[in-house]
């Protein structure tokens, strides 16, 4: 896809992943943003404070649900291609009310592709030529791993929760749309994100800042279940390559190379609390560790073979597990009033996607 300057609509920007995409967006490159977000309870205004004045940034506060909304937002602002974030994410809470996130994640996706097809043909031949609808997925798609091997992009979707399957179905609507109208679409799929900014719900985020409140830290079951970790920022590299470099109907596996049990990335933050927030009297963070009732259905291990973008797009992760890690723990002891007002208004680290659930919060990014 040539380099130009694009008006690229990001659904979901106020997310987590979608909020450093637009910052890599207006950061690095010339391209104008409309970041379309519901904002939900995840969402992270604060995230876009850097950008929410430039003059190539606009915000549309609107549901990837609502057609009519979704039309005016393609008329107005004309893109020429469309990063889809905007999801449902958190597995518990799709385990409490699944209905959300096939409402959001299955039905949001066949009204935006709907739009987008829409739109593509009616664009001139020459800008229909360069448009592309990236479409934004995880590897929990894939369902669960054994001791060994790895998820390639033609590995069988098994998935295993009304989340993963809500995104495994938004996969296959969004082939369905290449294969049956032509729309031109590329896919990515991802391992376990954090960083900075995470809504403190997910395992890395609600460690820290339950440590930090001297809470005791749950680990779903043994803590010997294994996710691959790749640092936001370098996802959002990875996403920004694949919108413009990657092949029309193509997906890309994209993963860390950092494949950690749980209880092994909760004791290394528990480490780097002891050395940068030290308890009182000596104590250390995972003396506060406890495990809990595994999470139902619980996949066992996730790790993804990211050769292809490494190989086509020359993409690899600047992050180092030990490096991001650090950086993140770092940031959340530095921004402490963030997530103090999340825990008091819209979160306080209850337990969820359990019926009987413990009065203690696990999580699993």
């Amino acid at each position: 896809m040539p380099q130009f300057s694009m008006n690229i609509l990001v659904t979901g920007g106020a997310g987590f992943i979608g909020s450093a995409v637009v910052r890599l967006l207006i950061a690095e490159t010339g391209h104008r943003v409309v970041n379309l977000d519901k904002l939900t309870y995840a969402a992270n205004p604060d995230a876009l404070d850097a950008v929410a004045d430039h003059p190539r940034y606009r915000f549309e506060r609107a549901d990837i649900c609502g057609a009519a909304d979704v039309a005016d937002i393609f008329a107005r602002h004309d893109p020429d291609a469309v990063m889809h974030l905007a999801a449902e994410t958190h597995v518990d809470r799709s385990i409490d009310g699944p209905a959300a996130f096939v409402q959001t994640n299955v039905v949001g996706t066949q009204i935006l592709l709907d739009a987008a097809l829409r739109h593509w043909r009616g664009m001139p031949a020459e800008r229909a030529a360069r448009f592309r609808f990236h479409h934004i997925s995880t590897d929990e798609v894939f369902g669960s791993l054994g001791p060994t091997g790895l998820f390639t992009e033609t590995t069988r979707y098994e998935p295993n929760s009304p989340y993963s399957a809500s995104k495994a179905a938004s996969d296959h609507l969004v082939r369905a749309w290449h294969g049956t109208y032509g729309l031109p679409v590329v896919l990515s799929n991802c391992s376990n994100n954090y960083g900075p900014f995470q809504f403190p719900e997910k395992l890395i985020p609600l460690t820290i800042v339950k440590a930090l409140s001297g809470e005791k830290l749950p680990v779903y079951g043994t803590g010997d279940n294994v996710r691959d970790w790749l640092h936001v920022d370098d996802h959002a590299r990875a996403l920004l390559d694949v919108l413009t470099r990657g092949r029309i109907g193509e997906s890309y596996n994209i993963g860390g190379r950092s494949e950690r049990t749980n209880i092994q990335v909760v004791q290394a933050i528990c480490a780097l609390l002891d050395g940068m927030a030290p308890r009182a009297g000596g104590r250390k963070h995972a003396d506060l560790i406890t495990f809990v009732a595994d999470r139902p259905g619980h996949d066992k291990r996730y790790a993804m073979d990211a050769s292809k973008i490494e190989r086509e797009l020359g993409w690899v992760p600047r992050e180092t597990f030990e490096s991001g890690l650090r950086g993140t723990v770092s940031w959340y002891l530095e921004n402490r009033p963030w997530w103090e007002r999340i825990r008091a208004s819209r979160y306080g680290g209850g337990r969820l996607g359990l019926a009987a659930a413990a009065p203690a919060a696990a999580a699993d990014g």
